[in-house]
């Protein structure tokens, strides 16, 4: 049996064309390599999955003008060398890369090291590396990377050239997962694509391993929607929109059967509570076209979404999730956790008569004072 390489590892950028959804630190880090003016100590900071470390070794090859065979063989030379602080965090560490660095490179114009998670490094390590972080050799660059800018010290910070990784959209991370299940011969519906990618909180190497978990679920290398939910345990928008139809039509029996539904299939109420609120901003978002790009949901069900807006008021939506958002913040110290949504559901339910009774006395009382 073959070895299975992951796609995080099979897949990763070679060039800064491949990173997806930071263009704006390539496009910066490329310049700076075509007009020699890369800083000799470089911050790669943001959320995890990001492609700081992909970044770092792209930039490494770059400028001793390597070329890679695999995502993988960029540190397959004597010019880099990647050291992680969460392991290697003490001063001895630190001094034993300084005694590296008096050494210049035997091959290429750098030596690049490459500091993982550096917030993780000791404060006497920090201590140890101003020096030679300030005035490093004229063959030395450092590129640290970390998930926790605020526990970087300030006098590391101010040496260093910091940029800024961004969450990846959904939308870029689906064009990626697509390309890659073409390249790998799997069928993939777009709505299970988006699914992976939400869950995937704007990390790319999370949305790959979640793909790779349900090609490895399907054992006929399709990846679907209703495998997705499966695998991942989440709910589907279909109890949403059914919900959302309950409380339209005042059926309080239907939306408290529904939740009992959903919690029976072992299903998290507070979880469940934090999708409706979800389903709200989303129905609300659908009111204005110029919103309508804050949604982020598969293109085919956007004309759903927009059909169920136009039969709720934005008053309704406005009141349900500043109801649930009040619900939500209590949730915890409630006793009976079951009770106090469905006393939401309950309220929600009744919620457009409320709103109707209040406009009409409204209206008398204009009538009366008339």
């Amino acid at each position: 049996m073959e070895s299975f390489v992951v796609s995080a590892r099979k897949y990763r950028p070679l060039g800064f064309e491949e990173v997806v959804g930071q263009g704006h630190i390539t496009t910066t880090l490329k310049n700076a390599i075509d007009n020699d003016h890369l800083a000799q100590a470089l911050l790669f900071c943001g959320p995890r999955g990001v492609g700081k470390t992909t970044c770092a070794r792209i930039l490494a090859r770059m400028v001793n003008g390597f070329e890679a065979e695999s995502g993988d063989a960029a540190t397959n030379n004597f010019n880099i060398y990647e050291l992680d602080a969460a392991s290697n965090n003490s001063v001895d560490d630190i001094r034993n890369l300084i005694d590296q660095v008096r050494y210049p490179p035997q091959q290429g114009k750098f030596k690049v090291y490459i500091i993982d998670e550096v917030h993780m490094l000791s404060t006497q390590a920090f201590n140890a590396f101003l020096k030679t972080l300030e005035e490093p050799p004229s063959y030395a660059i450092f590129i640290l990377a970390t998930t926790e800018k605020h526990k970087v010290i300030p006098t590391i910070l101010s040496r260093c050239q910091i940029y800024d990784f961004n969450r990846i959209e959904i939308n870029d991370m689906v064009v990626q997962l697509q390309q890659i299940a073409e390249k790998e011969g799997v069928d993939a519906e777009p709505e299970a694509l988006h699914l992976i990618a939400q869950k995937a909180d704007g990390a790319m190497r999370d949305a790959l391993s979640i793909f790779d978990l349900i090609v490895t679920f399907s054992s006929d290398n399709k990846v679907t929607y209703q495998n997705a939910i499966k695998n991942l345990h989440i709910l589907d928008y279909d109890y949403y929109f059914k919900l959302a139809d309950f409380f339209l039509a005042e059926d309080l029996s239907g939306a408290l059967l529904l939740y009992d539904d959903i919690l029976r299939n072992g299903f998290d109420g507070h979880n469940f509570l934090i999708g409706l609120e979800e389903h709200f901003r989303n129905l609300l978002v659908c009111k204005n076209p110029e919103t309508l790009k804050l949604m982020e949901v598969p293109e085919n069900l956007k004309g759903k979404y927009q059909e169920q807006a136009n039969a709720l008021s934005a008053s309704y939506l406005l009141t349900g999730l500043n109801l649930m958002n009040q619900v939500d913040l209590n949730y915890k110290q409630s006793k009976n956790q079951r009770l106090h949504i469905e006393l939401c559901l309950m309220k929600l339910s009744q919620l457009n008569r409320a709103i109707k009774l209040s406009g009409e006395n409204g209206v008398k009382k204009k009538a009366v004072t008339a």
